[in-house]
């Protein structure tokens, strides 16, 4: 059983950031000597909150797989996610949750462990792995203050587009100017019935044949409305194909990453495809570099599919288990 403490962070720049710390069963307090490795700390992307990384429909979610391997798991919900304020201001950048929002939650992590480590490994999950890079190409020492770094079902250059992607942010100006509510509870609505009436569309997102959708609209938690902001950043990205931040191009600065890295990609992701996930791996400056591939033509993976996947656990979770705690 995994014991979880919740935190409340806030930030010099303004935002609150919401934290929880998940470790294996008995008195976390007690459990310093016996974790294992560095912390890790979860990521979470676009339109998303940290809520999937602690729930699975059918088995162990990814927090308590990990915790399970005696590793001491943290998530974080950037500013806008989750339980987190956005501060002061409503328009934010990518910069700003790489830079500000994940150096405050990296520090704080560093500081409360209890694990002795003086470095934390990242787990970026989708936008999330973006943001892991983007810290790491943009914070002078950040490579020194992080340890290994896992991208799952993320991207940094996209070498493929999904034309349906590419037509939602076919304009800059349009999604920089239309802000969105009611997402969660459009998705809560939209997720089964997609499953009956167009699974093939649905399965860009989530494979009914892999995932137990039964529990959809406790799934749909982790759905967060999109930011206009970043989706105008979004839609340059995808024109210019290669990220930059801050006027840095974080594409070309991942040959300064010398972390070792995991890259796991879903083999049938139409959000972000195969050959955009995996470019990560051959684009890293890392000279210990793993790559998995996940999803057969019998056990689809897709986006979403990546957390809460039948099998996910054994697949998905203990080869990221393992290359964290031999890194």
């Amino acid at each position: 059983m995994s014991h979880v403490d919740h935190f409340s962070l806030p930030t010099s720049h303004g935002p609150i950031l919401s934290l929880r710390r998940t470790v294996g069963g008995g008195d976390a307090s007690a459990r310093g000597p016996g974790l294992a490795r560095r912390p890790v700390l979860i990521v979470p992307g676009y339109g998303m909150n940290s809520f999937v990384f602690g729930f699975h429909p059918t088995g162990r979610s990814l927090e308590a797989s990990l915790a399970a391997r005696g590793l001491e798991v943290w998530s974080v919900d950037l500013r806008g996610q989750g339980k987190s304020t956005r501060g002061h201001v409503v328009d934010f950048s990518l910069g700003d949750l790489a830079v500000d929002d994940l150096g405050a939650a990296l520090a704080f992590v560093a500081r409360e462990t209890r694990t002795g480590a003086t470095t934390v490994d990242l787990i970026g999950c989708s936008l999330g792995a973006t943001l892991a890079f983007a810290h790491l190409v943009l914070v002078e020492g950040a490579v020194e203050r992080v340890g290994s770094v896992v991208s799952l079902g993320g991207l940094v250059t996209w070498r493929r587009v999904h034309p349906l992607l590419r037509a939602a942010f076919v304009s800059p100006w349009v999604v920089g100017n239309v802000r969105l509510a009611g997402t969660r509870q459009a998705a809560r609505l939209a997720l089964p019935a997609l499953a009956k009436v167009a699974p093939g569309l649905l399965s860009l997102y989530i494979n009914a044949r892999s995932t137990d959708l039964s529990r959809a609209s406790e799934l749909v938690r982790t759905v967060e409305d999109p930011v206009a902001s970043l989706n105008r950043e979004i839609a340059e990205w995808v024109g210019r194909r290669e990220l930059v931040v801050r006027g840095v191009n974080v594409s070309r600065g991942l040959r300064s990453v010398r972390n070792p890295v995991m890259v796991v990609v879903g083999r049938q992701d139409g959000i972000v495809p195969e050959e955009t996930a995996r470019a990560v791996y051959d684009e890293v400056g890392a000279g210990r570099r793993e790559l998995l591939l996940v999803g057969t033509e019998e056990w689809p993976i897709a986006h979403a599919d990546l957390f809460v996947a039948n099998h996910a656990e054994a697949r998905i979770f203990e080869p990221i288990a393992d290359f964290l705690t031999s890194s």
